[in-house]
Formats: C-alpha cells, structure tokens, sequence
C-alpha cells in the first residue's frame, strides 16, 4: 500500500517535468514558425470525425491556387492517411506513434527536418485521433483547431471540454449529414459556447465542399500578420539503420 503512495507523487514529477520540456520547444518552435511566416495548424478530434478529408479538400484547394502547404499526420500505425493526403500534391510525412496517443513537440520538429520551412505558407499537423492525450502537448502551433462530426452527437464539447476550452476554432464536419443523424446544430453550437465562449465555429462538408472557403478565409486572416524570414530546421543525428530516432515515412 504504501508503494502505491510513494510512487503517486513521483509519477506526477516525472510527468510535469517531461511537459515542462514539451512546452519550453514547443514556444521556440513556434516563435520560429512564425518568424518564417509559417502558419501552423494541430487539428484534434476523435477517430472517424472526417478529419484527413478535411485536411484534403484543404491542401487540395490550396496547392490547386499555387499557395505552398505542408502537413504532417500522426498515427499509431500506418501510412495510410499519410497516402491519401499526398494525392494532393502537397508535401507529406507520417508519423507513426506505435501506441502513443498523441504527438509530441519533438516528434514534430524530428519529422520536418530537411524541409524548407520558408517555402511553406502553411504546415497542419493531424494529430492522433483522441479528444483527452493531445490536449496537454503543445506542439508550436499557433491556431489549434477541434473538429467536431455531427455522427458523434452535440454534447461531445461537454463531455471533453478540455479540448474545445484550448481551440482557438471549431469546426463542424459532415455537415452534409446533419438531418439524417439527427443532429442538433443550436444544441451543438450552445455546448461549444458555454465550455469555450465567443469561439468561431465553422460547419463544413468535405464532400460538397461548404464551409471550406470560410476555413480557407481564416487561415489567411491568421497569417496575414507573419513576416517571413527564411531558414530551416536541421536534420537530427541519423541512427545506424538512417531511420529517425521515431518512426516516420516521408511521402514527399
């Protein structure tokens, strides 16, 4: 009994120490980020709400207008959204978390190295799909963005609120489906408010594209302010099998 006790405190320590660390790289990512007029997205929600659609049609309509974006995606295992995302022309890289619920500040500078951060106007990392882990991890953004899905129901925002009290947005997808899930929009819209009120919440259909030109419009009205100023990250140190230190496929 007593081991459990000791061990409670020491566990917390440990824990605060590692997010302190996360957080210290985390602000100079940022501050690099934006010195390069980089605009950086972490985009949260739970599996299956439609988020690697979403960061398609996104990257697809912007490289189709000649503005360079980047993304990075993180999974437990697989590439395979990492995949889906390339055919949109946009550079991509895969991290692969094995088991990890969430992505961390180093894991996201490791797998940008050898990119040309200046190029890029924007860079949006989809997290691992979990609404509670990738809450307490900052990792250099400057706008985090939770995504809601309608098949997931309008109480979600109360139930986590965690997340939706972080976001600097919202976004509720397939909104396309919204009548035959019975979806409550004022319910929705009332619950994201009373965890994070005066939060904009953008309602979106990746298959019929509404909402995508607002989501576009915001973007540029959060970057407007960067100024670049051009370098890049340097590559970390490559392990004897030239694999990064996490394990990572780089589409492009």
């Amino acid at each position: 009994m007593t081991t459990g006790t000791t061990n409670g405190p020491r566990v917390l320590e440990v824990r605060t120490r590692i997010l302190k660390k996360n957080d210290e790289l985390a602000r100079e990512m940022r501050r690099e980020f934006e010195s390069l007029g980089l605009l950086v997205v972490n985009m949260v929600s739970s599996p299956g709400t439609g988020k690697t659609a979403f960061l398609k049609e996104t990257l697809t309509r912007l490289t189709q207008r000649g503005i360079p974006a980047a993304a990075v995606v993180g999974d437990l295992e697989t590439d395979n959204d990492a995949r889906r995302l390339a055919l949109s022309g946009a550079p991509v890289r895969q991290i692969m978390t094995h088991g990890m619920c969430h992505l961390e500040a180093d894991m996201v500078r490791e797998h940008l190295a050898g990119w040309n951060l200046s190029a890029f106007h924007y860079l949006f990392i989809e997290n691992v799909g979990n609404l509670v882990c990738p809450t307490s991890w900052d990792l250099g953004e400057s706008v985090r963005l939770a995504l809601l899905s309608v098949t997931e129901g309008e109480d979600k925002p109360l139930k986590y609120p965690g997340l939706f009290n972080t976001a600097d947005l919202a976004t509720i997808t397939k909104i396309d489906l919204a009548e035959a899930c019975d979806f409550d929009r004022e319910a929705a819209h009332a619950n994201i408010a009373a965890v994070r009120p005066g939060m904009r919440i953008i309602e979106t259909s990746s298959k019929h594209g509404s909402g995508i030109e607002e989501w576009l419009d915001y973007l540029a009205a959060r970057r407007s302010a960067m100024k670049p100023s051009g370098c890049a990250f340097p590559a970390p140190p490559a392990s004897p099998t030239g694999e990064t230190s996490r394990s990572g496929i780089a589409m492009q």
